[in-house]
């Protein structure tokens, strides 16, 4: 076996360790031209919030939202998460106020539990309200009607929402962070995020009318005009059938409004909790109404 040059071996033991030096050279330079400051708040801050990463704040999660306190881009109060405790141990360690932020609620158009709203058919798959709306839209007989499914449910992860006995989806307000979770979960598109301010709410989307309507669902809108005609001009107009709410003008919403709903679809909320008009129909009933294919 040939013996190795010596001085082979010195030549290319010496070119690595100046190949090392040059590139250690190199990715020093590039250290120090390519550095970018951090504040040390942001991590001492983001210490300080939930670490739910719900993106209820309109950030990407916790970090980014972070890096806007401690430059001074957002207000505290926009963690939705946090509790008021939290926001203001952030507000007193950046300096910074905490801000006013309007409680957001999800709320879902559609009160078609399974005691009002008629099934035209038996669903036999996975227990998803995507799935089923996969087939024919779903087993209910109103098109737009929530399937009750709980895909909102299991998508909120904070245990805001809750199925009742009718098959709906009920959200604890004071639970509700507003994530939006919920929201993109329903294939229906049933959920949005509102501020507790917006009292007076339409909790259907049924765009049938009259009988039609009340055929398939006994809760639905009718798009009678009654709501439309008693509420303040402009605060209520009737498009597709369906009652829609100007929000720009909720200064201008009151009671009033829902007293001659027939169906009770337009309904006001406060903190008592959900209130028909006068005029809406009582429903006792408490079984689900009987399979049977309907017509639309």
């Amino acid at each position: 076996m040939a013996e190795l040059d010596p001085t082979l071996i010195g030549v290319t033991v010496a070119f690595m360790a100046l190949l090392g030096l040059v590139l250690a050279g190199i990715l020093a330079f590039a250290n120090r031209k390519l550095w970018v400051f951090e504040d040390p708040r942001i991590d001492e801050v983001e210490e300080l919030l939930p670490a739910t990463n719900c993106g209820a704040c309109g950030t990407a999660g916790c970090r980014p939202f972070a890096e806007l306190l401690v430059k001074g881009e957002i207000e505290p109060a926009k963690c939705t998460v946090s509790s008021a405790e939290a926001i203001e141990e952030i507000a007193d360690f950046l300096g910074v106020e905490a801000g006013e932020v309007e409680k957001r609620v999800a709320r879902l158009a559609c009160a078609g539990g399974v005691h009002v709203a008629r099934m035209q058919a038996h669903y036999e798959g996975l227990e998803s309200c995507r799935a089923a709306a996969l087939i024919g839209g779903g087993p209910k007989a109103c098109a737009w009607g929530c399937l009750g499914l709980a895909d909102c449910e299991r998508a909120c992860d904070f245990d805001a929402i809750t199925m009742d006995r009718h098959g709906l989806p009920v959200v604890e307000a004071d639970l509700c962070t507003a994530c939006g979770d919920c929201v993109e979960a329903c294939p229906k598109e049933l959920f949005s995020l509102q501020p507790v301010s917006r009292r007076l709410w339409v909790a259907c989307r049924n765009r049938l009318h009259g009988d039609e309507a009340e055929r398939l669902c006994e809760v639905a809108c009718t798009g009678c005009e009654k709501c439309a005609r008693d509420a303040a001009p402009g605060l209520i107009e009737i498009r597709d059938n369906l009652a829609r709410i100007d929000y720009a003008l909720n200064a201008l919403a009151s009671p009033d409004a829902i007293q001659r709903c027939p169906t009770g679809a337009i309904v006001w909320l406060d903190d008592a909790g959900v209130r028909k008009g006068r005029a809406a129909k009582r429903i006792v009933r408490e079984e689900a109404l009987p399979v049977e294919r309907i017509a639309v």
